[in-house]
């Protein structure tokens, strides 16, 4: 999710890149008070005024690419040294909980500024406050990017855990606080970085070990992405190398815009059943990364290991790369680009076309979208009163551009299915409620559940069009609702979702870029409903103000569609500022179960 504006009053915590992500252990247990005066020197980012964007100016990420080879430069070695890893004495007797005790903050007090929302036309009203009753909601946090990385030694390259004393204490030290699990992805480019079903997962079960021995559960990311390219992302850590270098002799196996720009964050949709690596689609890669996975941890399967959230594109999610923000292409609140121009989707594009009895629509993707950063006005695709996003050629084309990203998901979960229903995975007895006649159903279902990540695109939501997501392939306008159709695909693979963006609100936002993350939670939540598809948030951005705090518990609890209320949230995410603001932190974690 990109950046976005954020109100003069609500305070915004530093982004901290000169430290390593848990230099906040040590400080907080040797001298927290003590230099709470020189955290004006870390400060590098700071809210403007409203209608300004807030800019996070962020450290070089670290990166892999020395690792693999692949030339490019990385800003520090990756230099492992016995006893880098343990905390000194002190620290140890001292331990995390004297910090939770004594290091006291400050409440930041907050303002809400008034921007004038009835000059737009809205559709679905804005999330219900909270409600009096029911259970709590669990909180997940999110590790850090690098937390397994990959060192030289010996001429080897393995795979490590980053820091693993300042991590055990990190882990006790939430389980402590009351989060009930962290989320982990697991990177294509780190596990199989070797070769073709070359399955590196020794980090893994070493982190497992660590989760599992501080008591909390792990929801795992199988990261078929890049890192880097992503705001927030402070490491990069690319594909497979292998993948890489096939992708130099074919580019097309890369998502491509208009311009010929090719993202290689991840692989394009349209190659998805082509054999072309190494005798493999993309499908049966992600099948078999899955199925080694499985085969490696299904003993935790159910006990620790809760949910296989399985990536389906740029970041995790499922979309197409159309904001891509890390390279300078793009600038919220573009409108972004539709990536239909490899010639696998072009080869689709034209079928489908020839199939409709317009051969023409084929040629390419729409030729008046504008570019990255257009505004709706600035394209005569998107214009609310002019535009063809209504003609009978939008329709066909924005049809088809989303129906390939659900039969995209529709490949993946069947495949993910497959081998996590696999004969001898752990499995567990549980009912469920026929919502069409009132029957209890008893089945025997797999440990650990599947889920798959949304983007939350909230910018031009109060335009007619809709036009990010649009590009980012969501077809939902003022007239259709196009969340619906992931619902559905969600349901029959049984599969849960985790939707993005639930700390904003409308009011945060400039009001040039009709945005509205508020009445778009409360659409998904109802299209949710629908289906009875399990639904959890997460946070955009990092923040740690009570405002951000009270707006993820509306959207946890408040009286809406099901119940009004979030399986559970995952927090964005453990590191420096999450230890700098642990007392917000920790009445927020006491607020989510409490349902306070």
């Amino acid at each position: 999710m990109p950046f976005h504006e954020l109100p003069t009053s609500v305070p915004c915590s530093p982004v901290h890149s000169s430290r390593s992500i848990y230099a906040p252990l040590r400080s907080a247990l040797a001298a927290a008070r003590r230099f709470r005066g020189a955290r004006s020197q870390r400060e590098s980012g700071a809210c403007r005024s409203q209608g300004r964007q807030v800019t996070h100016p962020t450290a070089h990420p670290r990166t892999l690419d020395d690792d693999f080879g692949f030339g490019s430069s990385s800003p520090e070695p990756i230099v492992a040294t016995p006893g880098a890893n343990a905390l000194s004495e002190v620290e140890d007797d001292l331990y995390m909980h004297k910090f939770l005790r004594e290091k006291q903050k400050e409440k930041q007090s907050v303002q809400v500024p008034i921007v004038d929302e009835d000059s737009f036309d809205t559709q679905y009203p804005d999330a219900e406050q909270p409600s009096s009753s029911g259970s709590g909601c669990p909180v997940y946090v999110m590790l850090p990017l690098d937390t397994v990385w990959v060192v030289e030694r010996e001429g080897k390259r393995i795979s490590v855990l980053k820091k693993e004393r300042s991590l055990d204490i990190a882990l006790h030290t939430l389980k402590q606080a009351g989060v009930e699990g962290v989320m982990v992805d697991v990177w294509w480019g780190i596990v199989e970085r070797a070769g073709p079903r070359q399955y590196d997962f020794n980090a893994y079960k070493r982190l497992f070990q660590k989760v599992a021995g501080a008591g909390l559960k792990v929801q795992a990311v199988m990261s078929f992405h890049a890192a880097g390219g992503n705001v927030g992302d402070t490491c990069k850590i690319p594909l497979p190398k292998w993948i890489l270098e096939i992708g130099e002799h074919n580019l097309d196996i890369f998502y491509t815009d208009k311009a010929g720009h090719r993202n290689k964050e991840c692989l394009s949709l349209g190659c998805d059943d082509v054999p072309l690596f190494w005798g493999r689609t993309p499908v049966q890669m992600y099948r078999d990364f899955i199925d080694a996975f499985a085969d490696m941890f299904q003993e935790l399967f159910g006990s620790v290991i809760t949910e296989v959230t399985v990536g389906l594109g740029p970041a995790g999610e499922l979309r197409y790369p159309s904001y891509p923000e890390g390279d300078g292409r793009w600038r919220f609140p573009g409108v972004g680009e539709f990536q239909c121009y490899d010639k696998y989707m072009l080869e689709c594009l034209r079928r489908a076309a020839e199939a409709a009895g317009h051969p023409e629509w084929g040629r390419s993707g729409p030729h008046d979208a504008g570019h990255y950063n257009s505004s709706i006005w600035d394209s005569g695709f998107f214009n609310s009163n002019t535009g063809s996003w209504k003609t009978a050629y939008g329709e066909f084309f924005l049809s088809w551009y989303s129906d390939m990203l659900l039969k995209h998901a529709d490949r993946v979960l069947t495949a993910a299915t497959e081998v996590l229903n696999k004969h001898g995975r752990p499995r567990v007895f549980r009912s469920m409620r026929d919502a069409s006649n009132g029957h209890v159903i008893y089945e025997f279902a797999p440990a650990c559940k599947m889920g798959i990540k949304l983007a939350g695109v909230h910018w031009w939501f109060k335009s007619r069009s809709h036009a990010a997501e649009l590009t980012a392939g969501y077809y939902n306008t003022r007239e259709r609702n196009g969340y619906l159709p992931f619902m559905a695909m969600l349901r029959q693979h049984d599969a849960s979702l985790s939707f993005t963006c639930v700390e904003m609100r409308d009011c945060e936002h400039p009001p040039e870029g009709r945005c509205s993350p508020q009445q778009l939670l409360q659409m998904v939540i109802e299209a949710a409903e629908v289906y009875g598809v399990p639904l959890s948030g997460e946070n955009a951005l990092q923040r740690y103000d009570d405002y951000a705090f009270d707006r993820i518990a509306e959207s946890a609890f408040g009286r809406s569609a099901r119940a009004g209320r979030l399986t559970q949230v995952t927090f964005l995410r453990m590191g420096d500022l999450m230890f700098d603001n642990w007392d917000a932190f920790s009445r927020f974690l006491n607020r989510m179960r409490n349902k306070a």
